[in-house]
């Protein structure tokens, strides 16, 4: 990479760089996969939750949607929190008030309580992802960014492909409250590591004087807002719901009100011309792409190998340990080196197409494929994983406006939790409606005293008389009916891998009219016969 004019540092935070940035890397790594993790647990988990709290269906959905939503609140605003409060004070003392509410949890039987825990667990597991980003490019060198940078961007794919194993050794070895304890011994040893590894700041008054807290509340409502209603929508029929009808339009009437103050203010927080920049803008729509396009690998594999071939997470979760997970320790490497000498574009553009080859292959599937045939699909996501969201991390940063850094960095967060939670939406609704539409479709084919349908149904009821005659044929009939239900599942998961296919082929066409990045820190070093070329044309290199 090319050297920068300050002799290899990042900006520097008010206290100075941090003497140890091996902390401060061990910080990052800890804080953002804590977060995933942790999210990602209680989402897969959520049955095993629902048993051991006894809660219904209904209370069960709410308390994930609390969780997650009061995550969506705080992350945009925590860029911000950080610059004026300093590190230490935004990661070291919630991560030990976060190991309390995690240790109290799996104690509180009270659904109200309950439900408040949730809230408060998730506003400061919030804080962590935003918090750890701003660590990499506030006390550590240059040259360290690249790796830390890595490491949070294949955090999610790795909590994905590895979150289904744990929360079934959890529960099957020891005990479904490890769900959330697992938080108590981890968050106290990030906070440890932030308070060795980032200097002491002071209180920016000045900042916080000017502070635009009415633009930080309007802007976190709304997206939570929306969030719970994206997330109640395919449960409770979008549209024809009030609550969810409710919570979809005082969120755009927030979100209005936000952009409003923004323009009114003085001092804005995070004003929306910071998005103006081509490079910026595009980028910003290839990360909600690829949060759509990575579905595949988060919810069509896993729910797949759970509802067809009735697969337990941990039995999934083996598959996505050893086929997505562990490669992304050897792909990591890997993606550091390409950038350092080859356009982001390009990298990009490989990590598109792997995710577009594996959900074209994603639609030659039947009800016969078992854990093993999702091998490869898994693999390419992996590929896909770790040569996408790095690079376009770097896209974005190149291009960005260092005195907007916490304008950035919340429309950042809000695209990495926003553009998530639209894509489980999106494709929970599209696997149900397309699920209903192939269960019509095949029952038109089974008419009544149609011969097939006959001799199915007496080969069936053949087959059960020996176990009570009189429970035959409605046995028979429910087996049929449940076949078609299969089958139908199938072509919607097939819709399913379709529809990801496409929107990796839009993100494809979205690259092409990405334009190079000013030089920076990031721009990439050529090797080899380029290098020789440049230099023979006097273009100095490093």
């Amino acid at each position: 990479m090319a050297e920068s004019d300050d002799a290899g540092r990042g900006p520097l935070s008010r206290g100075g760089v941090a003497p140890q940035p091996l902390f401060a890397v061990a910080a990052v790594l800890l804080g953002s996969f804590l977060a995933n993790f942790d999210s990602r647990l209680t989402t897969v988990g959520l049955p095993d939750l629902r048993g051991a709290f006894s809660l219904s269906f209904d209370e069960g959905a709410w308390l994930s949607t609390a969780g997650i939503g009061s995550q969506i609140f705080i992350a945009p605003a925590v860029a911000w929190l950080a610059t004026v409060f300093g590190l230490r004070r935004v990661l070291g003392i919630p991560s030990l008030v976060y190991a309390g509410v995690s240790l109290i949890i799996p104690f509180v039987h009270d659904y109200p309580t309950l439900l408040a825990f949730s809230v408060v667990h998730g506003l400061l597991l919030g804080t962590f992802v935003p918090a750890t980003l701003m660590i990499v490019f506030r006390n550590l060198p240059i040259r360290w960014w690249l790796p830390a940078i890595s490491i949070y961007s294949i955090r999610v794919g790795f909590a994905l492909d590895t979150s289904s194993s744990l929360v079934g050794f959890y529960v099957d070895h020891l005990g479904w409250q490890w769900l959330y304890w697992q938080s108590v011994v981890i968050a106290p040893l990030m906070g440890l590591m932030v308070y060795l590894g980032t200097p002491n700041e002071p209180v920016n008054r000045t900042l916080l004087g000017e502070a635009d807290w009415g633009g930080m509340l309007l802007l976190g409502a709304s997206v939570s807002m929306i969030y719970a209603g994206l997330d109640q929508g395919n449960r409770l029929d979008w549209l024809g719901s009030g609550t969810v009808m409710a919570l979809l339009a005082a969120g755009a009437v927030l979100f209005a009100g936000f952009l409003v103050n923004e323009s009114l203010v003085r001092q804005p927080w995070a004003h929306v011309n910071v998005l103006f920049s081509r490079n910026i803008g595009l980028g910003l729509v290839l990360i909600l792409l690829y949060t759509l396009t990575s579905l595949s690998n988060a919810s069509l594999v896993p729910n797949f190998l759970g509802a067809i071939a009735l697969l337990r997470p941990e039995q999934s979760g083996l598959l996505l340990l050893t086929c997505g997970a562990l490669p992304m320790l050897v792909l990591v490497p890997l993606s550091i080196w390409l950038l350092r000498h080859f356009d982001t574009r390009t990298v990009v553009v490989v990590g598109f197409a792997c995710f577009a080859a594996a959900n074209l292959w994603g639609t030659q599937l039947s009800h016969d494929w078992a854990r093993e045939d999702f091998a490869g699909i898994v693999l390419l996501q992996a590929i896909g994983q770790s040569l996408t969201l790095l690079p376009l991390i770097i896209t974005l940063l190149s291009n960005s406006d260092p005195s907007r850094a916490t304008s950035f960095a919340a429309y950042i967060q809000i695209m990495r939790l926003g553009g998530a939670e639209i894509g489980v939406a999106l494709m929970g609704t599209w696997l149900r409606v397309r699920e209903q539409a192939h269960s019509f479709y095949l029952g038109q084919n089974l008419g009544v005293g149609d011969v097939d349908v006959v001799r199915m149904l007496k080969q069936l009821a053949d087959h059960f008389a020996a176990h009570g005659a009189g429970s035959a044929q409605a046995r028979a009939v429910g087996t049929l009916a449940g076949l078609v239900q299969r089958e139908a599942n199938v072509l919607a998961y097939i819709d399913g891998f379709w529809l990801c296919f496409w929107v990796a082929m839009a993100a494809l066409g979205c690259i092409a009219l990405l334009t190079r990045a000013p030089p920076g820190p990031f721009t990439p070093a050529p090797f080899g016969f380029a290098r020789m070329l440049l230099r023979k044309f006097g273009v100095q290199v490093t």
